[in-house]
């Protein structure tokens, strides 16, 4: 049976109310809508939908089901508009998800420039520190700056990312520098709320070690840390982007440069390669042309 019948049978079920009425819409007996449906259950192993005489109301399985099935449905109507009107132009309702700092300063931007290229294309972005759930959040496109270990995600590389341990200089006054990693110990590390527990990346004799810190100051916002930095009150591991124009200023330094940490570039995330919306491959083909322009980051 085809499988993107049964995705519009589920999808016509929940919109009209009830098998009969979906049946009377398509032309066909209420028998034919169940047996789609059934088959539909079968293939995944679970119930989708509580059916009785009158009514339907789909199970805690059915409702995330239903969301994934509206949205490949919409792309799929979408890349035969495409195909019928002979052209290739990105349309529909793009998600992108970002960090909060990043976000502001190096999506935002090239977002809205992206939107002027593609008129068809709605833009929502969500920025946030937190690791959404693409599929459960139905984001098409996040970009971290990550390691990327543990991730199940694609990840399409965009820039490089540098990170560096960043002091104000009357921090430094009243507690010394740290030259070492051990002397780390003896410092208020002020950490994104997660990274106290997974610690601080650097490479000393060429290999990475992971070091965990702790301080009286945690926040999972980095411009507080920013901020928090700025004004004295400990030592912070941010991303060169977010501090170059407080070094060059003279605001913050570096601390522990010879054990630079191992780079932390900047990824769109998505959840499968192929089959990747239009709008979706053009956006991530944006930002890595604006990240590539000669000076960008300094």
């Amino acid at each position: 049976m085809d499988t993107f019948k049964q995705l519009e049978t589920l999808v016509a079920v929940v919109a009209h109310g009830s098998l009969s009425a979906a049946a009377r819409i398509e032309g066909v007996v209420p028998a034919v809508i169940g047996r789609r449906l059934d088959a539909l259950e079968e293939r995944l192993g679970a119930k989708l939908l509580v059916r009785t005489t009158r009514s339907v109301t789909l199970t805690q399985e059915g409702s995330a089901f239903y969301e994934e099935s509206l949205r490949i449905l919409a792309e799929l109507a979408e890349a035969e508009a495409a195909v019928a009107s002979g052209s290739a132009r990105a349309r529909g309702h793009l998600r992108v998800s970002a960090p909060a700092g990043f976000g502001r300063r190096h999506v935002a931007p090239h977002a809205a420039s992206f939107q002027l290229l593609h008129p068809d294309v709605k833009v929502t972005l969500d920025l946030s520190d937190r690791l959404v759930d693409l599929v459960r959040d139905r984001v098409d496109c996040a970009i971290r700056i990550s390691d990327l270990s543990d991730s199940s995600l694609v990840a399409i590389r965009l820039a490089e990312n540098h990170r560096v341990v960043v002091a104000a200089p009357s921090y430094l006054e009243r507690h010394g520098t740290p030259r070492t990693l051990d002397d780390l110990a003896q410092h208020n590390c002020l950490s994104l709320g997660e990274s106290q527990s997974r610690g601080w990346t650097f490479t000393r004799d060429g290999e990475p070690v992971n070091l965990k810190v702790s301080g009286t100051l945690e926040c999972n916002d980095g411009a507080v840390l920013h901020d928090w930095a700025l004004k004295g009150y400990g030592l912070t591991w941010r991303s060169l982007w977010e501090v170059k124009d407080d070094l060059s200023e003279g605001r913050l330094v570096t601390v522990l440069d010879s054990f630079s940490s191992p780079d932390y570039p900047v990824y769109a995330m998505v959840p499968q390669r192929k089959f990747l919306p239009l709008r979706v491959r053009h956006f991530i083909d944006h930002l890595k042309a604006c990240y590539a322009e000669p000076g960008y980051w300094g």
